[in-house]
């Protein structure tokens, strides 16, 4: 009979798949610093040289990485979804930007309707203190720690949705939101009026998924990210016709 004797699994191999469930599941984010050897063993219970056994194998696996003299990093694993050369082309075409903020309302709300029904408590408890985190930000009008806030806040949503797919895919794409590829958030959080209305729709967001209402929750980042897609128009159209004005100015002037 084909049958082999069971062994007990090593604990180096326990360690390994408990570290790439946590890189999984976004729990361990990229770029993250690991606890000291010493704290991680005691943590896990496994002895030092089974730690670095396991530290060893994740790192030719390429999930981990060592910087010399500051330890054992999450690798970056996500990279980017898009090759440099797109982009550029996407910071060049303003089809680009509301096809993108399209993407994101049909994703994510979909994400915030999964988080209220699949979210821990914990996951619900980390999405109202970045709220209110949000809040405090808003009083001090900080439009930089508020944009910041926000990426932090719909990340957390995604996490929350407890889709590992759908976080890993969202994340690259919010790493080219940070860097404005796609338009500068924190203009928009310099405007008063518009503050005030995004912070209510955070709030409305926070409170549906407080209250585990997966309907709620969908409408209201549907249209958190319908007002963002409609200020960007006001604010583009703005900007056009102030470039006009200026342009029959210096016409004019020169025409004087």
């Amino acid at each position: 009979m084909p049958f082999q004797r069971i062994e007990a699994e090593k604990l180096s191999h326990s360690v390994v798949r408990q570290i790439e469930q946590l890189i999984l599941r976004g729990i361990l984010r990229p770029g993250e610093r690991l606890p000291s050897e010493r704290e991680l063993s005691e943590r896990l219970g496994v002895s030092r040289p089974s730690l670095r056994e396991a530290i060893a194998e994740l790192q030719d696996r390429g999930l981990l990485s060592t910087r010399a003299g500051a330890g054992i990093y999450v690798a970056d694993v996500l990279g980017s979804a898009f090759s440099p050369a797109l982009i550029r082309l996407f910071a060049q075409h303003e089809e680009a930007v509301f096809d993108y903020i399209a993407f994101r309302r049909d994703l994510e709300s979909i994400a915030a309707e999964r988080a209220a029904i699949h979210g821990s408590d914990t996951d619900l408890k980390v999405i109202d203190t970045i709220f209110r985190k949000m809040e405090a930000a808003h009083s001090k009008r900080n439009p930089s720690d508020e944009a910041e806030l926000d990426a932090e806040f719909h990340l957390a949503i995604l996490e929350a949705s407890h889709n590992v797919i759908l976080l890993h895919m969202m994340r690259s794409i919010f790493d080219l939101l940070r860097e404005g590829v796609f338009f500068n958030r924190q203009v928009m959080f310099k405007n008063r009026t518009t503050r005030d209305l995004l912070l209510e729709h955070h709030r409305a967001i926070n409170a549906a998924l407080q209250a585990r209402d997966p309907q709620a929750a969908r409408a209201a980042v549907v249209e958190h990210l319908s007002f963002v897609e409609e200020a960007l128009q006001a604010q583009r159209k703005s900007e056009k016709n102030e470039e006009i004005a200026r342009l029959r100015y210096e016409h004019e002037k020169t025409r004087g």
